[in-house]
């Protein structure tokens, strides 16, 4: 009877779970594997709890089935650079825009692209320890999961950061100082900017500044990351031990020296934000009326980027002329170091006035194929290896204990990068989210049309 009474409790306690069964579809598994087909999987409590050839997979009594024949499964895409609650519609401010609902909002937008978990680059609030506190303790969200830099280190009147965040360090003291207040915030990872903005500054972040962020960053088991624009200040980092870079060298190709420092210290290239500088070159952004794009975004929004004084205001910019370049560099750096063998991972950029949450992601990855990878690299880079960095053990791959952060998508991207558009459904932590294509911003639900995909 005792042996039966606990059977019973047993049995209760498996009907009470949230089980969900996906079948039949071909699974790009986010480590980096050949796509398998005829796969399936079942996930429980938002958790994978089998993952495997379709006829081997049983769908336990009572769960919610689905049959994916036909489509294509990935692991949800991680952007490893992003900026969260900067904006609304094109126009930035920290001290009127950045609060927990525009970040949360932001956080359903990406998941609406299916980028199902995003770092935040150092222009955080402390706002943000409480959002990803509350992320963490509830593990079934709605929306993206977010990692941070908190506020990352900016040299005191140079570049980075944004207005209105109090982020800046005069000295080595003053750096340890911050660096070990924020991560006792709840940081995990730290950021620091070396940048000029083309000679416009005039002074980058010192080296004994940098280095004092590094170390500090280390002693404290974090890794630390970098903005970096000039060749020398890479090489400079790296000597150092910076993790990773947030941007691509863009002021001449990279050299042998930097490959093999890079390899030696195993520094990552985490972020190229290829789509940032693509922005860059255009005074009039060209997916302006794509539905994939315009379904994110209010109308007024797309009104100010047609405008005709927006577009000459960008057309007459200082370094306006410059950006193909950078541009060029960038791509040929990324596949340069991609071909040699340096970790990469995807990152876009994204969040600043004018780039686009989501949309962006995917733009990235098709720049990333276009500067040589091949599409299951680039969706491994925005899987597995963008959480392999943080060691977020969690999430990046379609495997048995991981959350249930998962694409489906109606084509493959495998043979068309751009085939990441082409979602069918979005799930977190096991959930369905709403996707892009159920989304119509700023406008009455039906008012964007049927689905394209």
């Amino acid at each position: 009877m005792l042996a039966t009474s606990a059977a019973l409790i047993a049995g209760a306690g498996i009907a009470s779970a949230e089980t969900v069964v996906l079948e039949n579809f071909t699974l790009i598994d986010g480590t980096g594997r050949a796509p398998q087909r005829n796969q399936s999987l079942v996930m429980v409590d938002g958790r994978v709890t089998q993952v495997g050839p379709a006829a081997r997979i049983k769908a336990p009594r009572g769960a919610t089935r689905e049959n994916l024949r036909g489509k294509f499964l990935m692991p949800g895409i991680i952007d490893s650079h992003v900026h969260l609650g900067l904006v609304d519609g094109i126009d930035q401010s920290f001290p009127k825009y950045y609060d927990r609902a525009n970040v949360e909002e932001q956080l359903k937008l990406y998941a609406a692209y299916g980028v199902t978990s995003v770092y935040t680059l150092g222009t955080d609030g402390d706002e943000i320890h409480t959002i990803i506190a509350d992320q963490r303790r509830i593990g079934r969200i709605d929306g993206a999961r977010a990692f941070t830099a908190g506020r990352g280190v900016v040299y005191k009147g140079s570049y980075g950061g944004v207005p209105g965040l109090d982020q800046q360090v005069s000295t080595p003291a003053e750096t340890v100082a911050m660096v070990r207040r924020e991560v006792a915030k709840g940081d995990d990872f730290v950021k620091l900017w070396m940048d000029d903005e083309f000679g416009d500054v005039a002074e980058r972040m010192p080296y004994s500044i940098s280095k004092a962020a590094i170390d500090t960053a280390h002693a404290l088991n974090k890794k630390a990351v970098g903005h970096i624009f000039y060749l020398e200040n890479g090489a400079g980092l790296v000597s150092q031990g910076v993790d990773g870079f947030m941007h691509q060298v863009r002021d001449k190709p990279i050299d042998a020296k930097l490959i093999a420092d890079m390899k030696a210290r195993q520094t990552w290239q985490i972020a190229s934000t290829l789509s940032r500088e693509a922005s860059f070159t255009y005074k009039l952004l060209p997916f302006v009326d794509d539905p994939f794009f315009v379904r994110g975004v209010a109308p007024t929004t797309i009104a100010a980027l047609k405008s005709p004084e927006r577009q000459a205001r960008l057309s007459n910019g200082p370094h306006f002329g410059k950006y193909p370049q950078v541009l060029d560099l960038a791509l040929q750096n990324f596949g340069t170091m991609a071909k040699a063998g340096i970790p990469y991972g995807m990152g876009t950029d994204s969040g600043p006035t004018a780039r686009f949450p989501g949309y962006f992601a995917h733009w990235e990855l098709e720049l990333m194929v276009k500067a040589g990878v091949t599409p299951l690299q680039a969706l491994t880079a925005a899987t597995g290896t963008n959480a392999r960095f943080l060691n977020a053990r969690d999430i990046g791959t379609v495997e048995r204990g991981k959350w249930g952060d998962l694409l489906v998508l109606d084509r493959d991207p495998t043979a068309d990068i751009r085939n990441t558009r082409s979602i069918r459904a979005v799930y977190v932590a096991g959930r369905k989210q709403p996707t892009i294509w159920e989304t119509c911003t700023g406008q009455a639900a039906n008012a964007c049309g049927p689905a394209t995909r």
